[in-house]
């Protein structure tokens, strides 16, 4: 008798909708290779709509200033479907699965991902189901809880399903869900009263995925972290941030100060040590509540890991009162104190206008 398939579910946080489908891709190629065993990814993406192979553009019925004030991305994928939206208080599942050799066959492995889904939600007393001709899962054949949407190449799957948890459903508004007209988006909040926590929730996924897909469940954690941090001065009445260049060998591109947290290590400790290093500034950060996940190079550990490794980057942020900066030759060759527009077009990574953003418009903590 053959020993029982494993699923490794890893549990991300929040990560960005372009970094997760790099995520996607490179986990995908590593399937196929062997190199990595059936993966569920389980995360919470920013605010973001995408469009499916179907989507129709005027199912995204926002103006895009009015999404670009609200900092909402919209990305074309390679999943099938419509328009759909992600965002907070939604659980998003990524199964990077080998179909091979007994489950090719497109059909169950959507309907399969319904009943994981209609198992997950009816521990919180909500009896859900399918409706005919739609996919995703439905109450009362009207409001859909999830999403479904899908690619599958040479029988591994990508994409997957988007849960509404606590989401905020006014915002699904600016689109045409999926291109159904007729009818309305819900939640667990929204049907029970209840505000689970992701985590929670995502429990219940994996072990009705393991169920479900007939795979033991191996549970990962993100093991490495990282931070970034802005450092800001007040100039009159405006204030100025402070972002520096990567040398070419690093890439070349502007950025806060960033580093990783080293073993042993808290996040603020390590944010107020790579200040003094990338700076020469002696501040105390403050945690600005951000944290996002992202696929890493594993060559960049040693020993190299053998499987993914995935980061987990901490926003802080901090005042100084002198422009003095001290760079490391070795890794920044210029820096520029900036005020918020000018800064964040000069951003290469989307977590970082992120965290700019969110230090800007809310305050500093």
């Amino acid at each position: 008798m053959s020993a029982q398939r494993i699923v490794e579910v890893w549990p991300l946080g929040v990560v960005d909708y372009a970094a997760g489908l790099a995520m996607q891709e490179q986990l995908v190629a590593r399937r196929r290779q062997g190199e990595v065993p059936d993966t569920l990814l389980l995360l919470e993406h920013p605010p973001v709509i995408t469009l499916g192979r179907a989507a129709e553009p005027e199912h995204i019925v926002a103006p895009k200033a009015v999404l670009e004030r609200r900092g909402i991305a919209v990305y074309e994928t390679g999943r099938g479907g419509d328009v759909t939206y992600h965002g907070w208080g939604q659980l998003v599942g990524y199964p990077i699965l080998d179909l091979n050799p007994d489950r090719r066959d497109i059909r169950r492995y959507m309907r399969d991902l319904e009943e994981v889904l209609i198992r997950t939600v009816a521990e919180y007393g909500i009896a859900a189901g399918r409706v005919a001709g739609l996919t995703g899962v439905w109450v009362a054949g009207e409001r859909k809880m999830a999403a479904l949407g899908v690619r599958i190449s040479r029988w591994i799957t990508s994409h997957g399903f988007a849960l509404n948890v606590t989401t905020h459903l006014g915002d699904f508004d600016f689109i045409v869900p999926c291109g159904i007209t007729d009818k309305t988006v819900t939640s667990i909040a929204r049907e029970t009263g209840q505000t689970p926590a992701l985590d929670d929730v995502a429990g219940h996924v994996a072990r009705h995925f393991g169920g479900v897909f007939e795979r033991a469940v191996v549970w990962r954690q993100v093991e490495q972290a990282s931070v970034q941090v802005w450092l800001f001065r007040r100039q009159g009445t405006q204030t100025e941030y402070l972002v520096l260049r990567r040398t070419d060998a690093r890439g070349g591109f502007w950025q806060p100060v960033t580093g990783r947290v080293e073993p042993g290590e808290t996040p603020t400790a390590a944010a107020r040590r790579e200040v003094w290093e990338e700076t020469g500034q002696a501040t105390e950060p403050t945690a600005l509540g951000l944290v996002e996940t992202s696929l890493t190079n594993a060559a960049w550990f040693a020993p190299a890991a053998a499987g993914p490794v995935f980061n987990r980057e901490h926003a802080f942020a901090a005042p100084v009162g002198t422009d003095a900066v001290q760079l490391q030759a070795d890794e920044h060759d210029a820096y520029a104190w900036l005020p918020f527009e000018a800064a964040f077009a000069r951003l290469h990574w989307a977590g970082h206008r992120r965290a700019l953003r969110h230090l800007h418009c809310q305050g500093f903590p």
